[in-house]
């Protein structure tokens, strides 16, 4: 393992109910009824354009443009008010001697703007990438290979943590390490089972068992966390 890869969206930042909720309202203004069960199952993610893609097919509805400025607006304003990091991954990161980095389906406003709001900005400068520099998102395999390639890391030595069932899906096709994270506020009753093409490696809950869990999957017997008080200098990632 050289290298983590943090999905975004339900992995650094709880925003997935967020978004759900919002997406939610939106549709049913016009008349398109969805639940939150229906969004993990289709939607968990997919980039922006793929889920309105599904939308306008699967029930035949017309978006006009400002649906997407609308919507956007709504759910930025949102996030000011409710989002929050997930628990104890902020200490994680802080602590992680490997490379990292995050991949997402989000805009790169979006993620820019989600990782400002919980504090998380600093950690991912210039570590950030977005489904936009690929040309097919997840479940495709293409932006944790682009990912993989950027950081100069065979795909086989790159870990993903995904909540997602696509995620894990992309993660699989590009042949990496796919760790589930649980702990999201959206996967409660809502979750998706996990269909064959779509079982991760290993499944965990909280990011407080997060570097117990790497410590044991290491092979070289290496620590890939600093010392809990003290200093170190982190590898370029």
């Amino acid at each position: 393992m050289t290298l983590v890869i943090f999905d975004c969206d339900g992995v650094l930042v709880d925003s997935e109910i967020i978004s759900a909720t919002q997406l939610i309202a939106a549709l049913e203004e016009l008349e398109v009824r969805i639940d939150l069960a229906y969004v993990a199952q289709h939607f968990l993610g997919r980039s922006y354009p793929v889920v309105m893609q599904q939308i306008r097919e699967e029930f035949g509805v017309h978006l006009a443009p400002e649906f997407e400025t609308e919507y956007r607006a709504r759910l930025l304003a949102a996030f000011e008010q409710d989002l929050k990091i997930i628990p104890h991954v902020a200490e994680v990161i802080e602590r992680l001697a490997l490379p990292y980095c995050a991949a997402t389906s989000s805009s790169r406003p979006r993620a820019e703007r989600s990782l400002e709001i919980v504090g998380l900005a600093g950690a991912f400068a210039g570590r950030l990438h977005t489904a936009s520099e690929v040309a097919r998102g997840k479940p495709a395999p293409d932006l944790f290979l682009h990912v993989a390639e950027r950081h100069g890391v065979a795909p086989g030595d790159c870990l993903v943590l995904e909540d997602s069932l696509n995620g894990i899906r992309a993660a699989r096709a590009a042949g990496m390490a796919v760790w589930r994270f649980t702990g999201g506020s959206h996967l409660g009753e809502t979750a998706a089972p996990e269909p064959p093409d779509a079982v991760p490696d290993l499944r965990f809950a909280s990011f407080a068992e997060f570097p117990d869990l790497v410590e044991r999957h290491l092979a070289d017997g290496k620590s890939a966390f600093a010392p809990r008080d003290g200093q170190r200098e982190r590898r370029s990632g």
